[in-house]
């Protein structure tokens, strides 16, 4: 029988005030408080890979950073973060090698059932997210719950991406559509 750590993980419902939950939710708490207040930049980064499944080499977030439990989030070499990121890693977040990250982006794998009668009892259940490599996000971009982006995308500020989208294009707006396709250069494709 699963525990509700692997239901969750798994993007099956699972009970979101389970005590091992919580136990996590509270220890990543009491770090973040402690990391979000170290100015020296090498100190913070070296404890936040500590506490997530898996960072590459070139690893640097901002402060402000915000997360639930870390061992669901997985980011390649190359990756920058501004300030007040924040990965709501109930299913695993998978983020490619040479991302770059503007201020105040949430990445949101929980997913609340639309049953009032379901969300009374406390289930909840989530949907991975994955990002490719060389991927832009402009400030203020929100990742949904399921959402896969393929490399070499760039997401305008302010973007409520809902959807998947492949590789080599411009997105922006709520929600989120193609504004431009790249070619192999990463130029704008002329007429689009």
């Amino acid at each position: 029988m699963k525990t509700q750590r692997e239901k969750m993980t798994d993007g099956e419902p699972y009970q979101q005030f389970d005590p091992e939950l919580i136990e996590r939710r509270t220890f990543i708490r009491h770090k973040l408080i402690g990391i979000n207040q170290l100015d020296d930049n090498e100190q913070r980064n070296q404890k936040v890979k500590e506490l997530f499944a898996q960072t590459g080499k070139d690893f640097f977030v901002e402060g402000g950073l915000e997360f639930d439990y870390g061992f669901n989030i997985h980011i390649g070499d190359h990756f920058y973060a501004n300030y007040h990121l924040t990965l709501l890693d109930t299913c695993p977040i998978t983020i490619g090698s040479h991302c770059y990250i503007g201020p105040d982006v949430g990445f949101y794998t929980p997913v609340h059932p639309l049953s009032a009668k379901k969300r009374d009892a406390d289930v909840e259940l989530g949907k991975p997210i994955s990002v490719g490599n060389s991927v832009w996000m402009g400030g203020h971009v929100t990742i949904l719950p399921g959402v896969t982006l393929g490399d070499r995308v760039v997401v305008g500020a302010g973007s409520v991406v809902t959807k998947s989208f492949g590789d080599d294009v411009v997105i922006a707006g709520n929600p989120a559509r193609i504004i431009h396709h790249l070619d192999e250069n990463g130029d704008v494709i002329p007429g689009d």
